[in-house]
């Protein structure tokens, strides 16, 4: 029985030695920005149509007959549950151009929303009275990976999004993500970019990669205490197990005796 006392809190002792908790040290957003009033510089980019983009185009005129503006807008579709409609899209394709109704091929790809719609205008000058044109985009979307809560793909309602914002929308960082060093991966014009953002510093707001862009990827990466505590776990259970393996041959020996 002595034997078995001793093997018993052997390993609960290891067991407590190795489950001790950890004390956090983690960094919050902002940490190192001081109360101001002072306006930032910021340079809100406005963002580029790319490949594979589904953009919403809308045209209207003057024309005293508005059945005039009809052929040169997509119909509208019912949205499911009959919760309104919405604007069929126009998709750019691999060549970065859509296909425009009473127009033709239209190169869309590199083009802001203004300058898609300045282009369409110009072409329809000819055809209607004091034409109008609105652009929106309708899959604009961001990815957020790693130490979020919800990581996935979001589509957006709004072209005009901060990091901050995006990673509201994955239910924040957990308390095991490195907010000194979020990474966002571009693509501009078939080039890949990849930026660094410190959340805790205020040169955050001055950073390109302050506001998201269509198909942005966000990463937060892992800090080495959740690898650190990950592995603190498995030596855990691994000496619960092996105490529970070791309980059990004193308790048949000692039945044995």
């Amino acid at each position: 029985m002595r034997i078995f006392t001793c093997l018993f809190l052997a390993g609960m002792i290891c067991l407590a030695t190795s489950c001790r908790v950890q004390k956090r040290t983690f960094s919050n957003y902002l940490e190192n920005v001081a109360d101001t009033t002072l306006p930032i510089q910021q340079n809100i980019p406005d963002p580029l149509i790319q490949k594979n983009d589904i953009l919403s185009i809308r045209v209207y005129s003057m024309s005293i007959n508005p059945a005039t503006d009809i052929p040169y807008n997509l119909p509208e579709q019912a949205v499911a549950g009959g919760s309104g409609t919405t604007t069929a899209g126009f998709l750019v394709d691999q060549n970065g151009n859509i296909e425009y109704p009473r127009i033709g091929t239209i190169h869309a790809e590199g083009l802001t929303k203004e300058q898609l719609s300045d282009t369409i205008k110009d072409k329809l000058k000819e055809q209607l009275t004091q034409p109008s044109v609105i652009v929106r985009f309708v899959n604009h979307r961001i990815t957020i990976l790693g130490e979020v809560k919800s990581p996935g793909t979001y589509t957006l309602t709004t072209d005009n999004l901060t990091i901050l914002e995006g990673l509201g929308l994955a239910g924040d960082i957990t308390d095991f993500g490195k907010r000194s060093n979020v990474k966002i991966l571009r693509e501009n014009n078939n080039q890949r970019e990849i930026g660094t953002v410190n959340l805790s510093s205020k040169e955050m707001f001055t950073s390109p990669f302050y506001h998201l862009q269509q198909n942005d990827v966000v990463f937060v990466e892992q800090e080495k205490r959740k690898i650190q505590q990950q592995e603190r776990q498995n030596l855990a259970q691994q000496i619960g197990l092996a105490t529970s393996i070791i309980t059990t041959i004193a308790l048949i020996l000692n039945f044995i005796k």
